[in-house]
C-alpha cells in the first residue's frame, strides 16, 4: 500500500474504491429506466421503485416478468429469489459491522449494492486495525456516489425511454458489472465450481417460463458450491 493510500480516510478510501464502479452502474441504471417505461411504469413508479428498492438484478427482473404478464406472485417470489444474495453479502459483513448500531446497520443495508459489497469485502480484511466506526465510515463512502447515480439515471432513462439508441448497447452493462465484482473474488475452488454452475444453469435453463430457470440454477450453483467446499475440506 503506497504512502498516500494510507493517508486516506475510511470514508476517502470508499469513495475512490467505488467510483469505478459508477462506470458500469450508469449504463445499468439507464437500462431500467428504459426497462421501466416499456413495461408500462410512469416516472414516478419507476423512480418510486429504484428509491424504493436498490436492486438492479432484481428490479430489471420484475420488470421483465411484468412485461411478460406473469402473475404478480411469480414476480413477488422471482424478485426475492434475485434478491437473496444480499442475505449472504449481509452474512459476510456481519462480523466486520455486526457491531454497529441498528439504524446504521438499516442504512448500510438499504444501500448495500453488489459493488458496495465488493469493495468492503476485499477492504476489511486488508485494514484489521480499523474500528466498527471506520468500517461504517469505508461503506459510506463506498455507497456514497452510487445511490445518487442509480437515481439519476433511472430518471434519465424513464424519460428517454424509448429514443435511447440501440447501438449503445445498454444490455451489456449488467454483465460486465457483475463479472468485474465477481470474477477478483473466485479465489477457491468451491467458488469457482458455484460460479461455473450458475453460469451453465442459466444458459440451459433459459427457455423455462418466467425466468424461473434463474432460481434453479441459483439453487444448483449453491449445492454444487457446498459440496464441493465439504469435499475439499476432507481431502
Amino acid at each position: 500500500m503506497t504512502r498516500a493510500a494510507r493517508s486516506l480516510t475510511p470514508f476517502a478510501q470508499g469513495v475512490r474504491d467505488g467510483l469505478p464502479f459508477l462506470a458500469a452502474l450508469a449504463p445499468f441504471g439507464l437500462l431500467f429506466g428504459v426497462a421501466a417505461t416499456e413495461a408500462g411504469l410512469g416516472f414516478g413508479a419507476a423512480m418510486g421503485f429504484s428509491a424504493g428498492v436498490i436492486a438492479g438484478a432484481s428490479q430489471f427482473t420484475a420488470v421483465s416478468l411484468m412485461g411478460d404478464g406473469a402473475p404478480a406472485l411469480i414476480v413477488v417470489v422471482t424478485a426475492l429469489a434475485v434478491n437473496l444474495r444480499m442475505a449472504m453479502y449481509s452474512a459476510a459483513l456481519a462480523p466486520h459491522i455486526g457491531a454497529a448500531p441498528v439504524w446504521k446497520r438499516a442504512l448500510a443495508a438499504y444501500v448495500l449494492f453488489d459493488s458496495v459489497y465488493a469493495c468492503a469485502a476485499q477492504a476489511y480484511p486488508r485494514h484489521p486495525e480499523w474500528s466498527v466506526r471506520d468500517r461504517m465510515l469505508y461503506f459510506a463512502g463506498a455507497a456514497g456516489p452510487a445511490v445518487p447515480m442509480w437515481l439519476a439515471v433511472t430518471a434519465v432513462g424513464s424519460v428517454l425511454g424509448a429514443t435511447i439508441p440501440a447501438w449503445l448497447a445498454l444490455d451489456f452493462a449488467a454483465p460486465i458489472c457483475f463479472l468485474a465484482m465477481v470474477a477478483p473474488g473466485l479465489r477457491t475452488l468451491p467458488q469457482v465450481a458455484a460460479a461455473v454452475t450458475s453460469v451453465a444453469g442459466a444458459l440451459l435453463l433459459a427457455w423455462v417460463p418466467y425466468s424461473l430457470g434463474l432460481l434453479v440454477a441459483a439453487a444448483l450453483a449453491m449445492a454444487v458450491g457446498a459440496e464441493v467446499e465439504r469435499r475439499w475440506a476432507k481431502a
